[in-house]
């Protein structure tokens, strides 16, 4: 009896390959969605550009400000050295570029200033 059951067990087995092989493997749902929700690339590099040209349209003394601050990294206080200005009239400066670009991407409203305790 054990051997007919095992040959019957194989059957199935072999038929269900077959089945599978003609028919493809399904997929689920669950797993499509995660592929079709992938961003497209071309909004990132449009907003690059946008954001390359807000910036070459700003005054020298601003865009070197933010491209210091900003690009490079450095801190305000070598940032004002490099430039040979006060710390104050960079962090101006700064402020000044940053508005200018908010204004041109659309956003008008002004930032929220923190209360320190």
């Amino acid at each position: 009896m054990r051997p007919w059951l095992f040959t019957i067990l194989l059957n199935l087995f072999r038929n269900n390959l077959r089945t599978e092989r003609r028919h493809g493997t399904s997929v689920g749902l669950d797993d499509l969605a995660v592929e079709l929700t992938t961003p497209a690339p071309q909004h990132g590099h449009i907003e690059l550009a946008e954001l390359a040209r807000a910036i070459e349209t700003l005054p020298s003394e601003q865009k070197e400000a933010l491209l210091l601050i900003a690009l490079e990294g450095f801190s305000y206080g070598e940032a004002a050295q490099i430039l040979g200005i006060p710390q104050g009239t960079l962090m101006s400066r700064l402020g000044r570029a940053r508005a200018a670009l908010r204004a041109s991407g659309g956003n008008t409203s002004k930032p929220r200033l923190r209360t320190v305790k």
